[in-house]
């Protein structure tokens, strides 16, 4: 008998995970025969050249996409069968996101972008997530800027209101899309240190792709993707160990 992915100590979990378009001689293989999970309270970096899966990686395992074969879990959930309007409900509830370019609502302020996932689920915040969302506020630097609209804000600030607002519900599980490439270095640190803090405070799973070894040194464990496959998986490492491994890939493609 298998055992389930939360008893494995996993908050999501993908087998022979596979995505294919076109077909004939245009089939493009994006992922082949993937298999990872991801543990609670782990920092994960997905690194890899340009076209290696690691956004189509994402995207299956956070139910944006569906899979051409194998099959993802979120916790005990079998995502991979599962309809539009479950998997809605499933993403706004246990998967938070941090995108490159924000996707923050433009009318609204920054204390409704960071509670629309509530707004969105019907409800308000109960008073131990507000508590959370607070600190989150406070943490970020946010408390002055909470009536600004995004066009307001820098770049840095924006970014802030995104961790902050894919943070808010404390999900099982954040993707994070190269959320440092719009940001200074200071604040890219910044943020690389919060969602750090985030995994290791509260037991969130993280996973972050990213092309950049500085952003990837401040994960736990690091994932390298060539041609649609883990070519190697491993603790954590300073940026110039990632550098070098990244040099290595790319002379032996």
């Amino acid at each position: 008998m298998q055992n389930t992915p939360s008893e494995l100590g996993l908050i999501a979990r993908a087998v022979g995970l596979g995505k294919r378009y076109g077909t004939g001689q245009g089939e493009v293989i994006a992922l082949d025969d993937v298999s990872i999970g991801l543990r609670r309270g782990e920092f994960t970096a997905i690194m890899g050249p340009s076209g290696s899966g690691k956004s189509t990686l994402m995207h299956l395992m956070a139910g944006l996409d569906t899979p051409t074969s194998g099959r993802v879990w979120l916790g005990d959930t079998d995502i991979t069968e599962l309809g539009d309007s479950a998997l809605t409900v499933l993403r706004r509830r246990r998967i938070g996101f941090v995108f490159q370019s924000f996707n923050l609502v433009p009318t609204l302020d920054v204390r409704g972008n960071i509670l629309l996932p509530f707004e969105l689920d019907g409800r308000k915040p109960a008073a131990t997530e507000q508590a959370w969302i607070d600190e989150l506020i406070d943490t970020l630097g946010l408390r002055a800027r909470l009536a600004h609209r995004p066009h307001e804000l820098s770049g840095g600030q924006q970014q802030r209101v995104a961790i902050a607002r894919a943070l808010a519900t404390r999900p099982d599980l954040v993707f994070a899309d190269e959320p440092t490439g719009n940001l200074d270095s200071r604040t890219g640190r910044e943020v690389l240190g919060l969602l750090a803090s985030a995994s290791s405070r509260s037991g969130q799973a993280i996973a972050m792709v990213t092309h950049d070894p500085i952003a990837a040194s401040h994960a736990d464990r690091i994932l390298f993707l060539a041609d649609g496959r883990i070519v190697r998986d491993q603790g954590r490492a300073s940026a110039e160990e990632i550098s070098s491994l990244m040099l290595q890939m790319e002379a032996a493609a």
